[in-house]
């Protein structure tokens, strides 16, 4: 799944992929296109981690998440 944040005319982007059962990763593209990448065995650290994702940009001023696919 994917989500876009925007800040000042700039998107960012957050990734979710599951790599095979039981092995996730998050990603963050930034507008510069530099990748950041947490993997996780667990589906629930990693929805822990998306939320605390998402309100981390919301206090650095990024807005959404805007829109998702699948």
């Amino acid at each position: 799944m994917f989500w876009w944040f925007e800040r000042n005319g700039q998107h960012l982007r957050l990734e979710v992929l599951e790599l095979r059962p039981g092995a996730y990763e998050l990603r963050l593209i930034d507008p510069n296109g530099e990748e950041r990448i947490e993997t996780f065995n667990d589906a629930r650290d990693l929805a822990d981690r998306q939320e605390e994702v998402h309100q981390i940009l919301g206090q650095q001023g990024w807005t959404g998440p805007h829109g998702w696919l699948i």
